[in-house]
């Protein structure tokens, strides 16, 4: 049995992608499923720092802590460390395929919300900007997402 390795990019890695590693850990525990999951960003500005206390407070509400993940940037290096890439928006993704040596990486990275509507290339909301409530939506959707990540992983990586 082979462990697949997902990471999650968003611009920051302050909301979003920490959310999401944290929930997709969770799942994959519940599950008993071995996978390394990780989150990074491609902004500096926040580098080592906790994520947003906002998606901290989310995570903690539905039995998820991600005060002690540390906001990281991405690296090229992640491209050999991870089998599937998944990005928050499309600024994300435009700069994980700069980052991209050739086609092997380039077909790593996906749009998140393509794992729920197929093909439709959508962002998934940043509640950075925004007030405590939405991150409910944004909660919501990488539930979905990562309800389906873990799906496949049952069913490609362990059966």
């Amino acid at each position: 049995m082979m462990d697949m390795n997902v990471l999650f990019l968003c611009q920051a890695n302050m909301c979003r992608s920490p959310l999401a590693e944290g929930l997709l850990k969770l799942i994959l525990k519940k599950r008993n499923i071995s996978a390394k999951v990780d989150s990074a960003g491609f902004e500096a500005y926040h580098i080592n720092e906790s994520p947003d206390e906002r998606a901290v407070k989310k995570g903690i509400e539905h039995g998820i802590d991600i005060s002690k993940k540390k906001v990281r940037l991405f690296q090229k290096d992640d491209f050999d460390k991870f089998d599937k890439i998944y990005v928050m928006d499309t600024l994300a993704y435009r700069n994980a395929l700069y980052f991209a040596r050739n086609e092997n990486d380039k077909n790593k990275v996906e749009f998140l919300m393509n794992v729920i509507k197929p093909g439709r290339n959508e962002s998934v909301p940043d509640p950075f900007y925004r007030k405590l409530e939405s991150c409910d939506e944004t909660y919501n959707i990488l539930t979905q997402a990562c309800d389906k990540i873990a799906d496949g992983i049952t069913k490609e990586y362990v059966n």
